[in-house]
This record gives C-alpha cells, structure tokens and sequence, in this order.
C-alpha cells in the first residue's frame, strides 16, 4: 500500500483550514485524556491505522495507561473510565457513526456530565479527529 496524493501539498488552503480546527481544539479547555480518548476511540471505529498509532503514543507520553488504552474498545466492560469519560466515549462512538444518529439520552447524559461549553468543545473535538480519520484513511497515510 503505498500513500496517495498530500492533501497538505495538492490542497494546502484546505489542509489549513482542518488544521486550524485542530489548533482551536488545542486551545479549549478539554483535558489532555479526554482529547485522547476521543482521537483513539474514533481511529479504531473509523480503522485509521495512521491515526491510531499517532495517537496512542502521544497518550502514553502524556501518561495514559497501557490497560486503559487496550481496553478503549470494550469501555463499557470494565470500571476504568470516569463518568465524564463514558460520556465522551459513548459519544465519541455515536458522533462517529453519525448514520444511526446521537440518542438523545447519549445527549443527555454528556450534557449533564460535561456542561454546555465543554460538551460543545467535545463535539468539535469527534468532528475534527473525524475529519482527520477520512484523509489518512482515503489518502492511504500509513504509520511509521
């Protein structure tokens, strides 16, 4: 497999506008864990390769645990994650599998756990990993 055409060199405005998503993300409150929980769960649902790999190292350098991050996965199983991150994920997953819609109790219970702005942040945080996810997957990026 080898990769496609550099979206960042074909179509550099593009690429910035992405990237200055990106880099809003960056400047919002969202914890450091929660950004990660987000860019794994969606690269897995999404089978981003590129983005996976990127993304569960940058969480073990900033402290994630290997367990945590082998059991992204199956998070509703086990007893690893915090209220808030449950909210995350389980929205992270509904977000990314936009077809079947975000249920309003999965709404719901992210409002209530993260509050408005947060929520709000979170949701722009799945859009952009997702975004991320469609180049690496259609561009074929593979990881180093």
């Amino acid at each position: 497999m080898a990769t496609r055409i550099k979206i960042d060199q074909v179509e550099p405005a593009g690429y910035r506008a992405i990237l200055g998503l990106e880099k809003f993300i960056e400047s919002t409150p969202l914890t450091k864990t929660h950004k990660d929980l987000i860019k794994i769960r969606a690269s897995q649902i999404n089978g981003c390769a590129f983005c996976i790999d990127m993304h569960t190292k940058e969480a073990r350098t900033a402290g994630e645990t290997e367990q945590r991050i082998y059991a992204l996965n199956a998070w509703r199983d086990t007893q690893f994650f915090t209220k808030e991150e449950r909210a995350i994920l389980a929205l992270t997953e509904e977000v990314t599998l936009i077809g079947n819609h975000v249920k309003d109790e999965t709404y719901q219970d992210a409002l209530e756990a993260l509050g408005e702005s947060y929520l709000a942040q979170a949701i722009l945080a799945i859009i952009t990993i997702n975004a991320w996810n469609r180049i690496g997957i259609t561009t074929q990026l593979i990881p180093a």
